[in-house]
């Protein structure tokens, strides 16, 4: 395994001193570059992240075209649900799909914990692949959808402003939901293990719905499971926790010992800080939309972000995944600007 040529994101996340800020983008391998629009002319949304050649090829492109400081493996989070028995389908301009989602005990009996070497072995693959290809020239990611996010479309059955089926089912049917959360969650440890062991310097758990409950449900359907993940991962990978809207919480995510935590562009940096306290990596939390920007907005924005995290641990990101509209010169130009921000 070559040594890593660029470990600014490693260190950042371990609290060291660093030259610059490191900066990736979420969602980066995909859809606003026009090499991604190619291949997925080519081949349908699973054929790309069961291919490990297409994931490898796709997870690199923004390393190459954009200048980024670390790649993420181009998957899916309901790759899981997909390993646990549920039909997934990608409808194209909808989203994701699953015909036949978990309305109650007896549809737990469909799922199974899955041998993860078995069911999501193309990932490991892709994960081994794009490491070799990198050859060093950045840490690669990983990554999983936490338990709730994951549990909202295995009961919703598509994506939703609201969740509010999801919802339902953990209020009305409470034992049913843990049961199915904590399925998850041992997939999601074996899967993230996996990960590590195929290359992935560091992985991050999405939340991307977490933002949907209150603190105390947050607490209880959410980060105690998010918990233990981390703390299965503890000596095996270091963890990134990015629970989007839910920043009332970053207290208890911070108290899961996860070495970065992600915030979106509605809190503040100084605020986040406050409430995360000294001893964790924030990461974020450039809007995405305002890529739409003029470059010359763009610098100067990312500029006014920069200062806001100053002198503290810090990776520089979106506060959500990149939007497709983006133009490619727009997201290069957002990721120099970080590159080219210095303090002194």
């Amino acid at each position: 395994m070559s040594q890593l040529k660029n470990d600014l994101l490693l260190r950042t996340l371990r609290g060291e001193e660093t030259e610059r800020t490191p900066v990736w983008m979420m969602r980066q391998a995909g859809r606003y570059l026009p090499d991604y629009m190619k291949l997925k002319e080519k081949y349908s949304f699973f054929e790309r992240c069961q291919t490990p050649e297409l994931a490898t090829e796709i997870t690199i492109q923004p390393v190459e075209q954009v200048g980024v400081d670390a790649a993420i493996i181009f998957s899916d989070i309901l790759v899981v649900p997909q390993a646990m028995g549920l039909e997934v389908q990608m409808v194209e301009g909808k989203g994701p799909f699953l015909p036949d989602p978990v309305k109650q005990e007896k549809d737990l009996q469909r799922l199974h914990l899955p041998d993860v070497d078995e069911t999501l072995g193309y990932v490991f693959d892709a994960l081994r692949l794009t490491k070799k290809t990198l050859d060093g020239r950045v840490p690669l990611i990983g990554f999983a959808g936490a338990p709730w996010t994951l549990l909202c479309y295995m009961v919703q059955g598509k994506g939703s402003k609201t969740f509010d089926e999801a919802k339902a089912f953990c209020y009305t049917q409470p034992g049913t939901a843990h049961r199915l959360l904590q399925m998850i969650t041992d997939t999601t440890i074996a899967y993230l293990k996996g990960q590590a062991k195929a290359g992935a310097d560091v992985v991050q758990i999405f939340d991307s719905w977490g933002g949907l409950l209150g603190p105390d449900d947050f607490e209880n359907l959410s980060l105690r499971y998010i918990r233990q993940i981390v703390a299965a991962l503890k000596d095996v990978i270091p963890t990134i926790i990015f629970a989007k809207g839910a920043f009332s919480s970053l207290e208890g995510m911070a108290a899961t010992g996860a070495q970065g935590l992600g915030i979106d562009w509605c809190i503040r940096p100084a605020m986040a800080r406050q409430l995360a306290g000294a001893n964790v990596t924030l990461q974020g939390n450039f809007d995405p939309a305002k890529l739409m920007s003029p470059i010359p907005v763009i610098e100067q924005e990312v500029k006014t972000m920069m200062a806001a995290f100053s002198g503290t641990r810090h990776i520089a990101n979106l506060g959500h995944g990149i939007l497709p509209e983006i133009p490619v010169d727009h997201a290069r130009a957002f990721v120099q600007a970080v590159k080219n921000y210095r303090t002194f």
